[in-house]
């Protein structure tokens, strides 16, 4: 188990990588379809991420943002953040798994646009058949990954190190009266007073 100074820089660092991830295989090649033969030849596109599922850079570019979230957060919005998280990996796999489901279908912008043909019917016929790259799989993998991250924001949230008091503790240090010798909290004029006595307050 990382102690908790360090669980905050890795996880935070493991949000961007997974987000990283799932934003590399985006704009990468998702599916090579050929088309049917026309008679002379058979026309290969090369249907990348953007087209299989254009919703993932959303959700990547989000996970980037609500790492920088988690720099600042307090404890209630950790959690927030966490659940938050866990959303963005469910639907980046939920869309990665829908490419790897129906390839075709994901393609049918790109066979739109290459043949003219539109229609699901249309665009599913004038397809020869659809090969799956590796990087959806990598996108599937980036999205598991969020979740679990998210999980682990959630669980460790109030592990988290705080901010810093040790400019507060000598300011709210109660201090004794003199004059009637009980204790009361320090304010400041006795920091000017001890100024004056050439007391460093911040020590």
């Amino acid at each position: 188990m990382a102690a908790p100074r360090r669980i905050k820089p890795i996880l935070i660092l493991a949000v961007i990588a997974a987000s990283g991830l799932a934003l590399l295989a985006w704009t990468q090649v998702w599916a090579t379809v050929r088309l049917a033969a026309d008679g002379t030849s058979q026309q290969v596109l090369d249907v990348t991420g953007s087209i299989a599922a254009p919703g993932l850079t959303a959700l990547a570019l989000a996970g980037l943002a609500l790492a920088g979230a988690l720099t600042i957060a307090g404890v209630v919005i950790r959690i927030v953040l966490g659940l938050l998280e866990i959303l963005l990996g469910v639907s980046v796999i939920l869309s990665a798994a829908l490419a790897l489901a129906d390839p075709i279908g994901a393609s049918a912008s790109a066979v739109t646009a290459a043949t003219g043909i539109a229609g699901t019917d249309s665009t599913r016929a004038a397809v020869h058949s659809a090969a799956v790259t590796f990087w959806p799989f990598l996108a599937l993998v980036a999205g598991v990954l969020m979740l679990l991250l998210g999980l682990a924001v959630c669980v460790s949230a109030r592990r988290w190190p705080g901010p810093t008091t040790r400019y507060e503790t000598t300011r709210f240090t109660p201090v004794t009266d003199a004059a009637t010798g009980q204790t009361r909290p320090r304010d400041a004029v006795d920091d000017w007073d001890g100024l004056t006595r050439g007391d460093d307050p911040t020590a």
